[in-house]
Formats: C-alpha cells, sequence, structure tokens
C-alpha cells in the first residue's frame, strides 16, 4: 500500500466511533493525518486536542507554538510534510471525561495503523518522542517520562525523548533546567543537520 492510500484510509477511519461518542465531549472522530513517505523527521506524538480537532492541522495550539521553539523551526518547515511527519499515537481528539479532563489515546489506533505508517516512512533520520505514550511504544520504556528524557544521550542523535510542550508542563521544565540548557542545544542543531541533509540530497 502507498503513503498516499495509507493516508486516505486513515483519515476515512471511524473504528472509534462509539467511544468517542459516549465521552464527555461526544465529538466524531476526525483522525488529523501529516505524513508523507520523504519524510526525513518524525514527531511521534500523544493525540490531537480540541484545538487541533477543530482545526485539522497537528500541533494548531500553544503546545505547537512551545514545539517548534524547541525545534528551531518556523511554521513553514514545522508543517511541510515532505519532510516532516507528525503522526500521534492516535489520529483523534480522545475527548473528555466527566471531569473535564483529557483521555489517553485509544490503543486501538495504534494496533490498528502504526507499524504500517512506519514500514510506510522509510527515510526517516530523527524522530521525536513526544510524551510518555510514544516513548513505551517506541523505546519500550516504563520508567516515566522524566527518567526516559534524562536519558536522552542513550538514544541521541537519532531519537530524542521529550516532554509535551503543554502548558501543564511548565512546572517540570522548571525543576528540570538541563532540558532547556543540555537537550534543546543538541536537538536544534540535529534538526537543522536532518533538514540540511533532505535539502543538499
Amino acid at each position: 500500500m502507498t503513503a498516499e492510500r495509507l493516508a486516505r484510509d486513515i483519515a476515512a477511519c471511524r473504528l472509534c466511533a462509539d467511544r468517542f461518542a459516549a465521552t464527555a465531549t461526544g465529538h466524531a472522530p476526525r483522525p488529523v493525518v501529516w505524513f508523507r513517505p520523504t519524510a526525513r523527521i518524525l514527531i511521534a506524538g500523544q493525540a490531537p486536542g480540541l484545538r487541533v480537532h477543530n482545526a485539522g492541522v497537528p500541533f494548531a495550539d500553544p503546545s505547537g507554538d512551545r514545539l517548534r521553539d524547541w525545534l528551531g523551526l518556523d511554521g513553514a518547515a514545522f508543517y511541510d510534510r515532505d519532510r516532516v511527519a507528525i503522526v500521534p499515537m492516535a489520529f483523534c481528539f480522545p475527548g473528555y471525561d466527566a471531569r473535564g479532563s483529557d483521555l489517553p489515546p485509544p490503543a486501538l489506533c495504534a494496533r490498528s495503523w502504526r507499524a504500517q505508517v512506519m514500514a510506510a516512512l522509510p527515510d526517516l533520520r530523527l524522530t521525536l518522542l513526544v510524551g510518555g505514550a510514544a516513548q513505551r511504544w517506541h523505546l519500550g520504556t516504563r520508567d516515566g517520562v522524566t527518567a526516559t528524557v534524562a536519558r536522552w544521550r542513550d538514544h541521541a542523535p537519532a531519537i530524542f525523548p521529550l516532554p509535551h510542550p503543554s502548558w501543564r508542563n511548565t512546572g517540570w521544565l522548571k525543576k528540570n533546567p538541563w532540558f532547556t540548557a543540555d537537550l534543546l542545544p543538541v536537538l536544534r542543531a540535529r534538526v537543522a543537520q536532518v533538514l540540511a541533509e533532505r535539502i543538499d540530497g
């Protein structure tokens, strides 16, 4: 199956329609699909939030602003599907529970699609694992986000585990200044290097 056909199939997926209808938000599936087979960088996130669900564009929210700053990318480079694939662990907004908290990414999504998507991205040079769900799937780690990100040198330069760029993690960033001081400069340099390799062929 071509990557283009796979993207169309994912965009048409309704496997979780009943699950989403039963959430506090009572919404319909809207997969946010953002990849092409030429991508060199993979951003593996959690799942779209409500703003992304409404916009149909990944990281179209303050979390995206912070993530783009972490990577040293402007919007044009970040959203260039030929070079950057944005593939969350679940393609749809999972909804809120009765208390207004985000529901976790449904495991059914990754079971149904993730291996196929990874096989459709043969030219990846850099994988960014944003949050615990992506880190567990790609690295098999169960040590928690802080411990996994703290061991980022074990996986660089091919893989960088990252915390989620949500505003909720502002306190985490203050408690872990090594992330900004040590990891981010290396990450930005690696992102620039990979994109330059793509431009140079």
